[in-house]
């Protein structure tokens, strides 16, 4: 099979997508380094250009237009704060949809999203963005909520999924057990992401593997929820993943 490609995407001008970004509607202050355990390149990538050839083309409909991205609906998944609706906002090329809510004090002792998080809001429905990866493919992100008392809502999101991005936060792995549990008893394929806050993991990924007793065939990977590029090559992996699955069920 042959793996996806990611392309070298633009640095979003400002008002355009970097309006969008995280960062920006999270009120990031203005000089802060963006919190990644990986190296932030000194030049901008340059513009993608346009792929050449008709294999990246999309397909005409005989009308003498192209036809529509086809639509990919992927699951972002993952306990209480561990960066779900950061991770749409940073890659989608719409103002994402949230449905976020104040926390309360009616929360406490239910609600905890780390030491280490000053999160006042939390969804409680879903979040909501895309984002399109060429002139075929369109990914839309679903992101779930991370509270066990909205678990009713993970079946009906999960339907039509082709698989998941479960966010994990290094210093409280036992907040994702039950996304993993959901998507093994799914058998939807899945990704771990593990989001490096304050740019490092509280675990080696080694270790954070063997906490989470996933098998060596569901990818672990290390990412920043507020980063778009790394947000996009663990979505890229999800994809992999997903296509990967997609042709061993096929050969069977």
């Amino acid at each position: 099979m042959d793996s996806v490609r990611s392309p070298e995407w633009p640095v979003a001008p400002l008002g355009g997508l970097a309006a969008n970004s995280a960062a920006t509607r999270y009120g990031t202050p203005a000089g802060a380094a963006p919190a990644t355990g990986r190296a932030t390149p000194t030049v901008p990538p340059p513009p993608y250009p346009p792929p050449a050839g008709p294999q990246h083309a999309a397909p005409d409909t005989g009308t003498g237009r192209a036809a529509p991205p086809i639509p990919v609906k992927i699951l972002i998944a993952g306990g209480f704060g561990v960066g779900k609706t950061t991770t749409v906002g940073a890659i989608s090329e719409i103002a994402p949809l949230t449905t976020e809510a104040e926390m309360t004090s009616a929360g406490i002792g239910i609600d905890d999203p780390g030491g280490r998080s000053g999160k006042t809001t939390t969804t409680v429905a879903m979040d909501f963005g895309c984002v399109t990866i060429d002139r075929s493919l369109k990914l839309y992100l679903f992101g779930t909520p991370g509270q066990a008392r909205f678990g009713f809502m993970w079946d009906d999101l999960a339907r039509g999924a082709l698989g998941a991005l479960v966010v994990v936060d290094s210093a409280r792995l036992d907040d994702c057990y039950p996304a993993i549990d959901f998507f093994e008893r799914a058998g939807l394929p899945f990704v771990v992401g593990v989001n490096a806050f304050d740019g490092r993991l509280a675990l080696d990924l080694t270790s954070i593997r063997w906490a989470l007793a996933i098998g060596d065939q569901v990818p672990l990977v290390r990412f920043d929820a507020r980063d778009r590029l790394s947000v996009r090559d663990a979505l890229l992996v999800v994809l992999d993943r997903a296509l990967d699955r997609a042709s061993q069920e096929r050969r069977d």
